[in-house]
Protein backbone atom coordinates (compact mmCIF):
# COMPACT_ATOMS: atom_id res chain seq x y z
CA UNK A 1 0.00 0.00 0.00
CA UNK A 2 1.85 3.42 -0.86
CA UNK A 3 1.66 6.37 1.63
CA UNK A 4 1.99 10.54 0.83
CA UNK A 5 1.18 11.80 -2.71
CA UNK A 6 2.81 13.50 -5.70
CA UNK A 7 6.31 12.75 -5.60
CA UNK A 8 7.42 11.65 -1.83
CA UNK A 9 5.54 8.23 -2.15
CA UNK A 10 6.83 5.58 0.37
CA UNK A 11 6.06 1.82 0.66
CA UNK A 12 6.00 0.38 4.17
CA UNK A 13 9.24 -2.31 4.70
CA UNK A 14 6.68 -3.86 7.08
CA UNK A 15 8.95 -5.88 9.75
CA UNK A 16 12.07 -4.43 9.50
CA UNK A 17 14.60 -4.50 12.33
CA UNK A 18 15.21 -7.63 13.90
CA UNK A 19 16.21 -7.20 18.13
CA UNK A 20 17.87 -10.32 19.94
CA UNK A 21 15.81 -12.85 21.50
CA UNK A 22 13.52 -11.50 24.02
CA UNK A 23 14.21 -7.81 23.36
CA UNK A 24 11.71 -5.37 22.86
CA UNK A 25 11.87 -2.03 21.24
CA UNK A 26 9.36 0.13 24.04
CA UNK A 27 8.04 3.59 22.82
CA UNK A 28 10.82 4.83 20.73
CA UNK A 29 10.85 8.69 20.42
CA UNK A 30 13.54 8.95 18.30
CA UNK A 31 15.76 7.70 15.26
CA UNK A 32 18.54 8.65 13.34
CA UNK A 33 20.86 7.36 10.62
CA UNK A 34 24.78 7.92 10.30
CA UNK A 35 26.80 8.71 7.22
CA UNK A 36 27.04 4.69 6.48
CA UNK A 37 23.57 4.55 6.80
CA UNK A 38 23.18 2.48 10.04
CA UNK A 39 19.94 3.15 11.69
CA UNK A 40 20.44 4.15 15.84
CA UNK A 41 16.78 3.47 17.52
CA UNK A 42 16.37 5.14 20.83
CA UNK A 43 13.92 3.86 23.35
CA UNK A 44 12.23 4.04 26.52
CA UNK A 45 13.10 0.04 27.08
CA UNK A 46 15.93 -1.98 28.82
CA UNK A 47 18.24 -1.54 25.91
CA UNK A 48 17.73 2.29 25.03
CA UNK A 49 20.07 2.47 21.74
CA UNK A 50 20.33 -0.01 19.38
CA UNK A 51 22.31 0.68 16.26
CA UNK A 52 20.93 -1.51 12.82
CA UNK A 53 22.14 -1.82 9.24
CA UNK A 54 20.18 -0.49 6.62
CA UNK A 55 18.72 -4.30 5.91
CA UNK A 56 17.30 -4.15 9.60
CA UNK A 57 20.10 -6.01 10.84
CA UNK A 58 21.34 -5.96 14.63
CA UNK A 59 24.47 -4.31 14.77
CA UNK A 60 25.62 -3.18 18.43
CA UNK A 61 23.85 -1.49 21.46
CA UNK A 62 25.20 1.67 23.05
CA UNK A 63 25.04 3.53 26.68
CA UNK A 64 23.06 1.13 28.86
CA UNK A 65 24.98 2.05 31.36
CA UNK A 66 24.57 5.55 30.65
CA UNK A 67 20.94 6.21 29.02
CA UNK A 68 17.86 6.70 31.10
CA UNK A 69 15.10 8.15 29.62
CA UNK A 70 15.30 8.82 25.81
CA UNK A 71 14.05 12.12 23.84
CA UNK A 72 15.79 12.96 21.65
CA UNK A 73 18.38 12.33 19.23
CA UNK A 74 21.38 14.13 16.75
CA UNK A 75 23.87 12.15 14.57
CA UNK A 76 26.65 15.01 13.52
CA UNK A 77 28.66 15.20 10.35
CA UNK A 78 31.64 13.22 11.71
CA UNK A 79 28.89 10.32 13.03
CA UNK A 80 29.08 10.93 16.64
CA UNK A 81 25.43 10.43 18.32
CA UNK A 82 24.23 12.86 20.57
CA UNK A 83 21.45 11.78 22.96
CA UNK A 84 18.96 14.30 24.68
CA UNK A 85 17.35 12.79 28.54
CA UNK A 86 14.44 14.39 28.75
CA UNK A 87 13.55 12.98 33.09
CA UNK A 88 17.50 12.93 32.88
CA UNK A 89 17.81 16.29 32.25
CA UNK A 90 20.87 15.74 30.42
CA UNK A 91 22.75 15.31 27.01
CA UNK A 92 25.43 13.32 25.91
CA UNK A 93 27.69 12.49 23.10
CA UNK A 94 29.40 9.34 22.29
CA UNK A 95 32.14 9.26 19.18
CA UNK A 96 31.53 7.05 16.14
CA UNK A 97 32.92 4.05 18.58
CA UNK A 98 29.94 4.49 20.82
CA UNK A 99 32.28 6.22 23.88
CA UNK A 100 31.00 8.48 26.16
CA UNK A 101 33.08 12.02 25.15
CA UNK A 102 30.92 14.77 26.77
CA UNK A 103 27.99 15.13 29.19
CA UNK A 104 25.88 18.60 29.13
CA UNK A 105 23.98 19.18 32.09
CA UNK A 106 24.13 17.43 35.58
CA UNK A 107 22.19 13.93 35.04
CA UNK A 108 19.48 13.56 37.59
CA UNK A 109 19.63 16.79 38.64
CA UNK A 110 17.33 19.63 36.84
CA UNK A 111 18.26 22.97 36.85
CA UNK A 112 16.53 25.82 37.77
CA UNK A 113 15.22 28.55 35.65
CA UNK A 114 17.90 29.31 32.75
CA UNK A 115 19.88 26.75 33.85
CA UNK A 116 20.57 23.68 31.87
CA UNK A 117 18.66 21.76 32.27
CA UNK A 118 14.67 20.60 33.27
CA UNK A 119 13.53 18.45 30.75
CA UNK A 120 15.64 18.67 27.87
CA UNK A 121 14.11 17.58 24.62
CA UNK A 122 16.63 17.65 21.72
CA UNK A 123 19.93 18.87 20.27
CA UNK A 124 21.72 20.40 16.65
CA UNK A 125 24.52 22.50 15.77
CA UNK A 126 25.47 25.38 14.02
CA UNK A 127 27.49 26.10 11.15
CA UNK A 128 30.21 28.01 14.36
CA UNK A 129 30.04 23.90 15.32
CA UNK A 130 27.80 25.73 18.41
CA UNK A 131 25.49 23.33 20.20
CA UNK A 132 21.74 23.86 20.43
CA UNK A 133 19.96 22.12 22.68
CA UNK A 134 16.04 23.18 23.48
CA UNK A 135 14.98 22.95 27.03
CA UNK A 136 12.12 21.90 26.49
CA UNK A 137 9.09 21.07 29.14
CA UNK A 138 9.92 23.30 31.32
CA UNK A 139 12.87 26.42 31.08
CA UNK A 140 11.04 26.86 27.53
CA UNK A 141 14.15 28.25 25.86
CA UNK A 142 17.11 26.95 23.36
CA UNK A 143 20.63 27.29 25.07
CA UNK A 144 24.13 27.76 23.04
CA UNK A 145 27.23 25.66 24.02
CA UNK A 146 30.63 25.89 22.49
CA UNK A 147 31.85 22.92 20.89
CA UNK A 148 33.70 21.46 24.05
CA UNK A 149 30.61 22.25 26.07
CA UNK A 150 30.71 25.26 27.84
CA UNK A 151 27.33 26.60 28.05
CA UNK A 152 26.90 30.50 26.03
CA UNK A 153 23.46 31.71 26.13
CA UNK A 154 19.94 30.61 25.81
CA UNK A 155 16.81 32.47 23.48
CA UNK A 156 12.80 32.12 24.39
CA UNK A 157 10.46 32.57 26.82
CA UNK A 158 7.53 31.32 27.91
CA UNK A 159 4.38 32.76 25.94
CA UNK A 160 2.62 32.52 23.11
CA UNK A 161 4.48 35.37 21.17
CA UNK A 162 7.16 35.60 18.98
CA UNK A 163 10.64 34.00 20.14
CA UNK A 164 8.10 32.46 23.13
CA UNK A 165 7.42 28.86 23.83
CA UNK A 166 5.19 26.55 25.73
CA UNK A 167 6.91 23.57 25.17
CA UNK A 168 10.37 23.34 23.24
CA UNK A 169 9.88 20.45 21.78
CA UNK A 170 12.90 19.94 19.20
CA UNK A 171 15.38 22.09 17.26
CA UNK A 172 16.87 21.57 14.22
CA UNK A 173 19.38 23.82 11.72
CA UNK A 174 18.73 23.98 7.92
CA UNK A 175 21.17 24.55 5.28
CA UNK A 176 21.22 28.17 5.50
CA UNK A 177 22.17 28.67 9.06
CA UNK A 178 18.59 28.99 10.21
CA UNK A 179 17.06 27.60 13.24
CA UNK A 180 13.92 26.08 13.62
CA UNK A 181 11.73 24.94 16.76
CA UNK A 182 8.91 22.92 17.29
CA UNK A 183 6.91 24.92 19.57
CA UNK A 184 4.67 21.72 20.18
CA UNK A 185 1.69 23.37 22.37
CA UNK A 186 1.44 26.47 20.61
CA UNK A 187 0.75 24.73 17.44
CA UNK A 188 3.86 26.18 15.44
CA UNK A 189 7.09 26.00 13.86
CA UNK A 190 9.06 28.81 14.74
CA UNK A 191 11.96 29.87 12.70
CA UNK A 192 15.38 32.24 13.99
CA UNK A 193 18.33 33.68 12.79
CA UNK A 194 22.20 31.85 13.93
CA UNK A 195 21.63 34.55 16.94
CA UNK A 196 18.62 33.59 18.28
CA UNK A 197 16.31 36.53 16.41
CA UNK A 198 13.05 35.62 15.14
CA UNK A 199 12.10 35.35 11.70
CA UNK A 200 8.97 33.92 10.92
CA UNK A 201 6.47 30.91 12.01
CA UNK A 202 4.46 28.13 10.52
CA UNK A 203 1.25 28.36 12.39
CA UNK A 204 -1.98 25.82 12.50
CA UNK A 205 1.02 22.79 12.63
CA UNK A 206 -0.63 19.85 14.32
CA UNK A 207 1.96 19.43 17.58
CA UNK A 208 5.09 19.20 15.89
CA UNK A 209 7.34 16.57 17.32
CA UNK A 210 10.36 16.77 15.42
CA UNK A 211 12.03 17.60 11.91
CA UNK A 212 14.12 16.49 9.36
CA UNK A 213 15.54 18.88 6.59
CA UNK A 214 16.35 17.15 3.38
CA UNK A 215 20.51 18.06 2.82
CA UNK A 216 19.90 19.17 -0.98
CA UNK A 217 16.25 20.64 -1.33
CA UNK A 218 14.39 23.45 0.85
CA UNK A 219 12.23 20.42 1.80
CA UNK A 220 11.40 19.52 5.67
CA UNK A 221 10.03 16.74 7.01
CA UNK A 222 7.65 17.25 10.22
CA UNK A 223 6.29 14.27 12.71
CA UNK A 224 3.67 15.17 15.12
CA UNK A 225 1.63 14.36 17.42
CA UNK A 226 -1.37 13.69 16.21
CA UNK A 227 -0.58 10.60 14.06
CA UNK A 228 0.48 11.76 10.97
CA UNK A 229 3.68 12.84 9.39
CA UNK A 230 3.91 15.79 6.53
CA UNK A 231 6.38 16.92 4.15
CA UNK A 232 6.54 20.58 3.22
CA UNK A 233 8.86 22.83 1.42
CA UNK A 234 10.51 25.84 3.04
CA UNK A 235 7.34 28.21 1.95
CA UNK A 236 5.31 25.53 3.88
CA UNK A 237 3.51 24.42 0.82
CA UNK A 238 2.74 20.68 1.35
CA UNK A 239 4.32 18.21 -0.68
CA UNK A 240 3.02 15.20 1.14
CA UNK A 241 1.54 13.39 4.19
CA UNK A 242 0.10 10.78 5.46
CA UNK A 243 -1.60 9.47 8.62
CA UNK A 244 -3.69 12.33 11.23
CA UNK A 245 -5.37 12.98 14.31
CA UNK A 246 -6.63 9.18 14.83
CA UNK A 247 -4.99 6.04 16.33
CA UNK A 248 -4.30 3.39 13.71
CA UNK A 249 -3.24 0.02 13.98
CA UNK A 250 -3.00 -0.85 10.66
CA UNK A 251 0.13 -1.21 8.64
CA UNK A 252 2.03 2.13 7.62
CA UNK A 253 0.08 4.51 10.12
CA UNK A 254 0.21 5.49 13.66
CA UNK A 255 -0.89 3.11 16.32
CA UNK A 256 1.01 5.65 19.02
CA UNK A 257 2.10 9.13 17.60
CA UNK A 258 4.78 9.93 15.36
CA UNK A 259 7.62 11.70 17.49
CA UNK A 260 10.69 10.49 16.14
CA UNK A 261 12.09 10.94 12.44
CA UNK A 262 15.19 10.65 9.88
CA UNK A 263 16.17 9.58 6.56
CA UNK A 264 19.02 8.11 4.94
CA UNK A 265 21.22 8.68 2.39
CA UNK A 266 18.49 6.54 -0.75
CA UNK A 267 15.22 8.76 0.87
CA UNK A 268 14.08 6.40 2.72
CA UNK A 269 12.53 7.61 6.11
CA UNK A 270 12.37 5.83 9.64
CA UNK A 271 9.58 7.15 11.86
CA UNK A 272 9.83 6.44 15.64
CA UNK A 273 6.41 6.21 18.03
CA UNK A 274 5.68 7.19 21.69
CA UNK A 275 2.37 6.25 23.50
CA UNK A 276 2.79 2.15 22.56
CA UNK A 277 5.72 -0.33 21.92
CA UNK A 278 7.52 -0.12 18.73
CA UNK A 279 7.88 -1.12 16.16
CA UNK A 280 10.17 1.41 13.98
CA UNK A 281 8.43 1.71 10.81
CA UNK A 282 10.95 2.24 7.43
CA UNK A 283 9.56 3.94 4.79
CA UNK A 284 10.63 3.13 1.11
CA UNK A 285 10.89 6.28 -1.35
CA UNK A 286 9.46 4.81 -4.62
Amino acid sequence: MPFGYGDYIYELDEGWGTLPDGWTFGQIPAVACDSQDRVYVYSRSEHPLVVFDRDGNFLAEWGEDVLKDAHGIFIDGDDNVYCVERDNHAAFKFNPQGELVMTLGTPGKPGGWNEPFNIPTDLAILRSGELLVSDGYENKCVHYFSPDGTWLRRFGDDGTGPGEFTLVHSVRVDRYNRIWVCDRDNRRIQIFDADGKYITEWKDIPQPDTMYFDPVDDVVYVANLEQEVSIHTFDNEVLSKWGGRKISNKPGEFCGAAHGLWLDSHGDMYVGQVWTDGPLQKFIRQ
